[in-house]
């Protein structure tokens, strides 16, 4: 009898963290489950949802039979952003001072220590200088006790990385810190890109070790002895260990996981998938199964990296989108998020009686359904570093009670300091949002429909949107809640266009505007977009919302069983995926130089080089892979030659790339 084997895959989203257990041998979904993304801690979150998926599956398995965990975490996005992490310097070698600009680690990280070194090589790997290692000794020594992690980057070190490894070492050994070398990250020939990346990479070391303790650590609490993986930014998983000096590579882990995961439960090869959460709406057109890779770089905190992540526009569009109104009584979606008041009246239920005192007094309706609140993980007694004296005395005063926000932010700095809070997750703000809506509409009943309710009256009536009147009330309502729902369905088919067609168009066109509004007509011209590959949506609020969006774009979109959790069981079936560069110039002298992880290596002749480029890709991707956790490998090499005309083969080379890739199942 054949051991069952099962997988658990876990996603942190902007709302809700999702658990699924998998069955690795018939691909059943076993067991789904939810608990609140604790984003001031998201450990708490994690846990809680691995809990209650094990506490789902405990008719069906025991955990010793779980082979794999593996998570997709908003982490290291949400770090950059917000410009949390440990304090870093970095080292930059042979670097001029337009490089020194180009690397923009200024505006980047204002807080990073700039050490610059003599040394690094030139396009063919030859040394430009000798690396001046007293220099370096001297300055990391001053900065010993100031910074906590170390980037080092040397001019042309993916020619030649010699002059770059010994500064990590000598980095290391003086200072115990992490270290990061930007040719172990990219291979990428923009030195000052490979910089930023390398910086912002061991900038958040610290903080995925401490998310992958806790990880484990709940895992040891339910009795699970199996590999922790974490999903990258390109749909790959690879080992936690790994990923710990690497944690840049999980930049969109959670996009590119949902893209993994609606290929696989709706059985597609070719489609656009639209994957709706709480914060975002992410959009991205899949070919034969994997999601197209954006060559350019992920971006991380609104700055480029040389991350290869995927290829997929995202907008801050989802059921916790805030609700605005203008002054013409137009609905509009805002692009950041609040928490539905549905969601924080379960949470907080005495807040319904203040809702109803704020409605009897009828004054300032719109401002009394937004209140301020610490959000759920957050201990006052052990907050997060980083905050000042007054920031820890407004949190102070906000307590564990929501307050209105209008009244916590009376003054110009409250509101500032209100702000930065908000942005680093220790602070919520509640609103109306589509979640809210679609609860007064029946769509939804997860949270409170009484506060639902009450949310859209108030803001309805502030803006003269809703009358006086009781016998009129429950219609307008209604009406009040369509209009909101109509605007996320207005605005999710519009992204949907654009993404399909390659095109850039507004959201006022007059074409555009027949279509997701409805009608169909312009004067006397009817409009029809019909997309010509399936549109696949995935995320709590798809089946919600994205049923209307197919009927605007004439078809039907599919939303698949278990497509509220469809990031997390992306998770939880991902594949190891290594990919390695190796470049073949000519010298000045004749002959072939091959760059790969150290100093060039000559050959006389192409033939030899090219197959030694072959066997070297080979191995390493195969040894990476099985770093990673991998267990049978899958080795693609393709070559990219530049060769002069009309000549044999063998004499004809200028210059090659070879680029070898593997896909790898984790080993059980």
């Amino acid at each position: 009898m054949t051991m069952a084997n099962f997988n658990i895959g876990i996603d942190t989203g902007g709302t809700y963290t999702d658990a699924v257990i998998i069955d690795a041998l018939t691909h059943e979904v076993v067991a789904t489950a939810k608990a609140l993304t604790t984003r001031g801690n998201l450990e708490i979150g994690v846990a809680n949802a691995l809990k209650a998926v094990v506490a789902e599956s405990a008719q069906r398995l025991d955990t010793y039979e779980v082979s794999l965990v593996s998570l997709s975490t908003t982490l290291a996005t949400n770090a950059l952003v917000e410009g949390m992490g440990s304090s870093v310097a970095a080292v930059l070698i042979g670097f001029s001072d337009d490089m020194v600009k180009r690397s923009k680690l200024h505006k980047a990280i204002p807080s990073a220590k700039i050490i610059r070194i003599a040394g690094g090589h030139e396009y063919d790997g030859s040394e430009t200088c000798t690396l001046d290692e007293d220099s370096l000794i001297e300055q990391v020594l001053a900065l010993k006790d100031s910074v906590e992690a170390f980037s080092v980057s040397a001019n042309y070190s993916i020619r030649n990385s010699d002059h770059e490894q010994r500064a990590k070492q000598v980095i290391q050994h003086l200072t115990n810190s992490p270290v990061t070398a930007s040719s172990e990250l990219s291979d990428g020939l923009n030195g000052p890109l490979r910089a930023l990346t390398a910086t912002f990479n061991v900038r958040i070391v610290s903080l995925i070790f401490n998310l992958v303790e806790s990880v484990q650590k709940a895992m040891q609490e339910q009795k699970i002895n199996a590999p922790l993986m974490i999903v990258k930014g390109d749909g790959s998983i690879a080992s936690a260990d790994s990923i710990i000096e690497k944690p840049i590579e999980t930049i969109l882990s959670g996009p590119a996981a949902s893209v993994i995961g609606a290929n696989y439960i709706s059985g597609l090869n070719n489609f656009i998938i639209s994957d709706v959460g709480g914060t975002t709406t992410d959009v991205a057109i899949v070919r034969n199964g994997w999601p197209k890779l954006n060559e350019k770089g992920a971006m991380a905190g609104g700055y480029r990296t040389l991350v290869r992540a995927i290829d997929m526009q995202t907008i801050g569009l989802g059921g916790d989108s805030e609700v605005e109104i203008n002054f013409k009584g137009v609905v509009s979606l805002k692009a950041n998020r609040v928490v539905p008041l549905s969601l924080v009246c379960t949470r907080f239920p005495q807040i319904i009686n203040q809702l109803q005192t704020s409605l009897s007094d009828g004054m300032g309706l719109a401002a009394a359904i937004r209140f301020v609140f610490l959000a759920e993980g957050i201990d006052q007694k052990n907050l997060p570093l980083g905050l000042s004296l007054e920031d820890i005395e407004l949190i102070s005063r906000i307590g564990d009670e929501p307050k209105l926000y209008d009244t916590m932010a009376a003054r110009a700095a409250d509101r500032s300091r209100l702000i930065r809070l908000l942005a680093r997750g220790i602070v919520q703000i509640s609103g109306l949002t589509p979640s809210d809506a679609a609860h007064v509409l029946g769509l939804q009943s997860q949270w409170s429909s009484k506060a639902a309710r009450l949310a859209c009256l108030m803001l309805g009536r502030s803006f003269s949107l809703i009358s006086w009147k009781d016998e009129d009330v429950e219609s307008e309502i209604q009406q009040f809640a369509y209009r909101v729902f109509d605007t996320m369905v207005a605005k999710s088919s519009y992204l949907i266009i654009n993404q399909l067609s390659g095109f850039d168009f507004t959201m006022d066109n007059p074409l555009i505007q027949a279509v997701i509004n409805g009608g169909n007509q312009l004067n006397d011209l009817s409009i029809q977009f019909t997309p010509s590959i399936p549109i696949v949506a995935v995320g709590g609020p798809a089946p919600v919302f994205y049923v209307a969006v197919g009927k605007q774009l004439n078809t039907v979109c599919m939303i698949p069983t278990n497509a509220e959790v469809a990031n997390a069981i992306g998770a939880a079936i991902g594949r190891i995926k290594i990919r390695t560069v190796i470049e073949i110039t000519t010298t000045e002298s004749g002959g072939y130089h091959l760059h790969h992880t150290d100093k060039p290596i000559f050959f006389s002749a192409s033939n030899d080089a090219l197959d030694q480029a072959r066997v070297l890709a080979s191995a390493y991707v195969t040894e990476k892979a099985k770093l990673m956790g991998g267990s049978s490998v899958e080795v693609d090499i393709q070559i990219e030659r530049v060769d002069l005309p009309n000549m044999d083969l063998d004499r004809s080379l200028i210059a090659a790339t070879v680029v070898a890739e593997c896909l790898s199942s984790a080993q059980i």
